[in-house]
């Protein structure tokens, strides 16, 4: 794989900013959970449903990662998929950056 080599400031960026976009998204999983908690289900298909969709959020980039730089990209890019950031989040990033995230994830951007 081709090592892109983006600005110290990116890094420093995504550093500064994932424990509170991953805070963010945690609180509207909660208030997912509670939604689907208050309703008319079945305690037995709440408890169930509960338990199978905290191990695959747990899972989520948005949840939990390491930080390594050489994932800085990947950890950018499966934040927008997962919607704990927007497109409006990433304008603290380099000009360099976000072309190349649109150069080869313009599917994100649309």
């Amino acid at each position: 794989m081709v090592n892109y080599d983006f600005q110290e400031k990116d890094w420093k960026v995504l550093k500064t900013n994932i424990a509170n976009w991953q805070e963010k998204y945690m609180a509207d999983l909660i208030k997912e959970y509670i939604d689907f908690l208050q309703s008319t289900n079945l305690a037995s298909e709440k408890f169930w449903y509960l338990n199978r969709r905290i191990k695959e959020d747990q899972k989520k980039i948005s949840v939990c990662c390491e930080m390594n730089r050489s994932d800085m990209v990947y950890i950018i890019t499966s934040l927008l998929k997962e919607g704990a950031i927007s497109q409006d989040d990433l304008s603290s990033f380099s000009i360099e950056l976000i072309e190349y995230l649109k150069c080869f994830y313009g599917e994100l951007f649309k």
